[in-house]
């Protein structure tokens, strides 16, 4: 077939539909967004019809990736690397169950922190939970260890962690596409206690998963995507993880003088590793993200060799990788690094002009600052979070997804008065209930601010699960209905949401306000394409 020119994300879309997918299941998440809404324009059509609808959250996502698993079809799960964190419960164990359909389950890591509050590297997480591993250096490996991966879940009985990066993700390349399979039928495991994960039946499928560690080891030294290259010069022998790889090859456009072991699939593959530690004085390794590979080196298969890389200083130990710390790193004549010139004003992020939450913050600093000089908000992810800066200021912390909730209930708990929460109707949804539910339990004197635009905004405008129900899902978990309070964040109704958020700071126990304006992008989007 002709080459296409995808993003990342699109190529791994595009693989999964070739490769006979029937659903794909993730929460909106920079840098993996583009996978979903990829299939979804797709397939918005498709006969059979593949699942592309948003889930509430990562954990939801991944457990219903292993449902469709179970019956025998073959499933998609996406999400940011922070996403990994909500998945986990439900990721781990996957491992022990194992699969009937194949499952592959993409973290998209955000090296750097773009979009993202940790740097955090999900290589880790497949490695604790014993599951096979890829990682593509660029967009036809993305493609290509897609449409395998399926394959390679299905024949190891695994799910398949497949690890890319935000440049990876967000940059384009042409890619060859692989000829279209059909669904899967509808079929169950041979074994019909497989996914019930008693203690006496867990401890037997944990035995078997380790079992199979040594067939992974096999499979990933014969892997395509681990390549040894030769090189002359024996001085330094080069490990390139995934787009690491790429980032060599721009500094030696006519091959590497150094010995370099490309790495796209994991567990590591021992007998190459072996080789080149037995062959080379010193070991330089290459990875976007946290010293994965260089840890593992340093652990069991180095003595009495030095093994450099982020850990001594030979790359920088945070950020992305690129090019130019690639070309220091082994050597290489480099051009200085360029600092921004001092007349190029540096414009952080700030709240589109005509945004609700530009008004719930100017309402909800002016009654603080005016009548409660001990307060503090507790703020969550979306949007909204950059209320933190110019010129509101108006949040005091923002740790995870859902943390605003609970993190003003330990503060009421301690005494702080007033707590206030703000939280958005997605991310509500997301983590905020259960923690909202602990409030009503507790009786916390919390007041609990949903910011409800109507759509996941911060990631592009996509369904938000809460639409429609931010009000029922209160009252079910418990908020006398009084103390449900809505209104429309204008300025015409400033002193309305001034009385209303007195009134609910004061009353004590717990609140929650909600004021609901449909985002000003997703808004003007309708309008134009109602045009």
């Amino acid at each position: 077939m002709s080459k296409q020119l995808l993003l990342g994300d699109e190529a791994i879309a595009q693989a999964a539909l070739d490769a006979g997918l029937s659903g794909v299941y993730a929460y909106p998440g920079t840098p993996s967004t583009e996978i979903t809404e990829y299939i979804q324009a797709a397939t918005a059509n498709a006969r059979p019809a593949i699942h592309s609808r948003w889930c509430a959250n990562e954990k939801t996502a991944m457990e219903a990736a292993l449902g469709m698993s179970f019956a025998g079809r073959r499933a998609l799960v996406c999400m940011k690397h922070v996403g990994m964190n909500v998945a986990a419960d439900c990721f781990v164990n996957s491992a022990i169950t194992g699969v009937k359909g194949g499952l592959i389950v993409v973290a998209a890591d955000d090296p750097g922190m773009h979009s993202s509050q940790n740097e955090q590297d999900s290589r880790f997480y497949g490695d604790f939970s014993l599951m096979p591993m890829l990682e593509p250096s660029n967009q036809q490996e993305a493609y290509d260890m897609t449409y395998h991966g399926f394959a390679l879940s299905e024949q190891t009985g695994e799910p398949v962690l497949a690890r890319v990066v935000t440049r990876l993700a967000h940059s384009r390349s042409g890619v060859e596409r692989q000829t279209p399979l059909p669904q899967n039928e509808v079929s169950f495991a041979d074994d019909p206690r497989q996914f019930i994960l008693l203690p006496a039946i867990a401890r037997k499928r944990y035995r078997l998963l380790l079992d199979k560690q040594e067939g992974f080891v096999k499979l990933s030294e014969q892997s395509p995507y681990n390549q040894y290259i030769d090189g002359p010069n024996k001085r330094l022998g080069i490990v390139a993880c995934g787009i690491g790889f790429n980032y060599l090859m721009e500094n030696y456009p006519n091959g590497c003088e150094y010995p370099v072991l490309k790495i796209g699939q994991y567990p590591l593959p021992k007998r190459q590793l072996l080789r080149l530690i037995e062959e080379c004085e010193e070991i330089l390794v290459l990875e976007d993200g946290q010293p994965f590979v260089e840890k593992q080196l340093k652990g069991y298969l180095s003595i009495g060799i030095t093994v450099k890389g982020r850990l001594n200083g030979a790359l920088p130990h945070d950020g992305e990788l690129t090019p130019d710390t690639v070309a220091r790193a082994v050597g290489k004549h480099n051009r200085p690094t360029f600092s921004v010139p001092p007349v190029v004003e540096m414009r952080p992020p700030a709240l589109c002009d005509g945004c609700g939450h530009r008004d719930m913050y100017t309402t909800l600093n002016e009654v603080l600052r005016a009548d409660y000089p001990n307060h503090k908000v507790f703020s969550d992810i979306g949007c909204y979070t950059l209320g933190a800066g110019m010129p509101f200021n108006a949040i005091d912390s923002c740790v995870d997804m859902g943390a605003s909730i609970t993190m003003a209930k330990g503060a009421a708990d301690a005494g702080v008065h007033p707590a206030v929460a703000v939280i958005g109707d997605s991310t509500f949804t997301h983590s905020g209930m259960t923690g909202l539910l602990d409030c009503v339990n507790a009786g916390a004197n919390v007041t609990i601010i949903i910011s409800d635009n109507e759509t996941t905004a911060m990631t592009g405008g996509q369904d938000s699960a809460g639409t429609g129900r931010i009000e029922a899902i209160c009252a079910g978990i418990g908020v006398p209905a009084e103390h449900i309070r809505v209104v429309v964040p204008l300025k015409k109704n400033h002193e309305e949401m001034k009385r209303m958020i007195r009134e609910e700071i004061e009353y004590p126990g717990v609140s929650v306000i909600i004021p609901r304006r449909e985002c000003i992008q997703t808004l003007t989007r309708k309008k134009r394409s109602s045009k």
